[in-house]
């Protein structure tokens, strides 16, 4: 099983406050990996530094065996999802999807259709982002995380907000990421998300390997 994601010695601060010191990972291809902590323990810090918005104070980000900082910033063909993503408020969500995806032209309209409609989304439905439900939001965030067919997928906190019937379909639909071998890093505040889908979890900022005592992917 080949590497991914290869995290060698690092640390990162903001404002003299240490979040997380000499971290040493290898997040394997395919697998679902959560990372567990408390509110402002570096999680969404971590998930920007893999996919190149943040710079390490000491240490190097691998992925694929390719080096950030040398000849790439930013990892070709990786989704992220946190905080709240950055969508053009007074367009529509298909609208907002359809201008993302003419950047690499890597997928179809009738593709982002397809998806937003899976996550019970109306891609006719000309209402602005800007009075989108947060569960609206999230969604849509989930969507342009995947879209392209990323084949590495950061999703922080992205059970927040979901009613039950979307919580389940994102359920089902991490666990589909995974069978086409894609590798999906994951937070959430609720442990039983963690548990049910993920292969290994870490505690941060410590990235103590936490036991899961039931995975059913």
């Amino acid at each position: 099983m080949n590497t991914d994601i290869k995290l060698v010695s690092i640390s990162k601060s903001f404002k003299g406050n240490t979040l997380f010191s000499d971290v040493n990972l290898d997040i394997k291809q395919g697998t679902i990996v959560g990372f567990r902590g408390r509110n402002g323990s570096g999680k969404s810090v971590l998930f920007k530094i893999i996919a190149g918005l943040y710079t390490p104070d000491e240490g190097d980000v691998y992925i694929r065996d390719e080096k950030l900082g040398d000849k790439i910033d930013f990892p070709d063909n990786v989704g992220i999802f946190v905080d709240s993503p950055g969508f053009i408020e007074v367009l529509s969500g298909f609208e907002n999807l359809r201008l993302l995806a003419e950047i690499k032209g890597q997928t179809s309209q009738q593709a982002i259709k397809t998806a937003m409609k899976e996550f019970g989304l109306d891609p006719d439905n000309k209402k602005r982002v800007k009075n989108y439900s947060l569960g609206m939001k999230q969604k849509l965030g989930i969507i342009q995380a995947t879209m392209e067919g990323q084949d590495i997928v950061l999703l922080d906190e992205p059970f927040n907000a979901l009613d039950d019937g979307s919580n389940q379909y994102l359920y089902d639909f991490i666990r589909m990421l995974k069978h086409r071998n894609i590798t999906v890093l994951l937070t959430s505040h609720n442990q039983t998300d963690l548990d049910a889908l993920c292969d290994v979890q870490y505690i941060v900022p410590t990235f103590e390997k936490v036991d899961i005592p039931h995975v059913s992917n």
